[in-house]
């Protein structure tokens, strides 16, 4: 649906301050602790899909607005063996993906990440959480949704598997959408070849070329939830892996220097609180999840 009076805008905020509070509870309880968000650094995600530079000027030194929180998530284990951050995020995507209703230009991700995590058990983790958000939404904003209009099923732990290969098979690639339509509870694809994926995403040491990572698709066609997985740790497999994507290592020669000294073992996932809104709440577009909402392409929000 779209938002379309003031009544319908509130309802969307008490869902979305619920999942926020709900998942934050359901981490403490995992016994994860929460960090404040990194802004600004001189490294970020370099992500493999088109977006527009986010560079400033930090008193001479060029750094960048965060894409997402995946290297200082590594960094912080060596601190805290458990920890999540509701970090703002800035992807200035092509203008061209507003027409998708999914894609922001500032977004908030809940970034989570466990040392010594194998996949399976962040896999269980992510339904966990996401199950006991939608227990919590039911609880507390039963009128908000029959205010909406949505009709939501809480779906059953484990979810389905489905590795990118048979994905790619049955819907080409990109599958998110068509996959999404045919899904009526939420779905894990994993196994994503290293070529479309993150130099920090763990390659399988007994299956070259193929990563430890999965991305959670929501059901009803709303597309990609998380993205996750196992990450790289030692300090010349992050090399190896910089130098075969193509990626200058001297661009992250601040983050090679902790993996040096040692960065833990670990697995974790980002999931955007705008897209699991919109999903809760059955929005058509992304920018009714959020006030002040910028959408790809778009200038005149404040």
């Amino acid at each position: 649906m779209r938002i379309t009076c003031d009544t319908e805008r509130v309802a969307v905020l008490k869902i979305k301050s619920e999942i926020v509070r709900a998942a934050g509870v359901f981490l403490r309880e995992q016994g994860f602790v929460e960090i404040l968000p990194v802004l600004l650094s001189p490294v970020t995600d370099p992500l493999h899909h088109e977006t527009y530079g986010g560079a400033i000027d930090y008193y001479g030194v060029p750094f960048h607005l965060t894409k997402s929180m995946i290297l200082h998530k590594q960094i912080a284990l060596r601190t805290v063996p458990r920890i999540f951050c509701f970090s703002p995020n800035v992807r200035m995507e092509p203008a061209e993906r507003v027409v998708h209703g999914r894609y922001l230009a500032e977004f908030v991700q809940l970034d989570l990440e466990a040392r010594d995590a194998t996949r399976d058990e962040i896999m269980s983790l992510g339904e966990g959480l996401v199950v006991r958000v939608l227990e919590a939404v039911f609880d507390t904003c039963l009128g908000e949704l029959g205010q909406l209009g949505r009709r939501l099923e809480i779906p059953a732990a484990p979810f389905r598997r489905v590795t990118f290969d048979e994905a790619a098979a049955r819907h080409g690639e990109p599958f998110d959408d068509a996959l999404s339509a045919t899904l009526d509870a939420p779905a894990w694809v994993i196994d994503f070849p290293r070529r479309v994926r993150e130099f920090y995403d763990r390659e399988d040491p007994n299956r070259p070329e193929t990563l430890l990572d999965m991305d959670l698709v929501y059901p009803e066609g709303y597309g990609e939830a998380l993205s996750g997985g196992e990450r790289e740790f030692e300090r010349e497999r992050i090399l190896d892996r910089l130098r075969r994507d193509g990626i200058d290592p001297d661009r992250y020669s601040a983050y090679l220097s902790f993996a040096e000294t040692g960065i833990p073992r670990s697995a974790g996932f980002g999931i955007g609180i705008e897209r699991l809104t919109r999903y809760v709440a059955g929005l058509d577009r992304i920018e009714d999840a959020r006030l002040f909402a910028k959408a790809p392409g778009r200038t005149d929000a404040i």
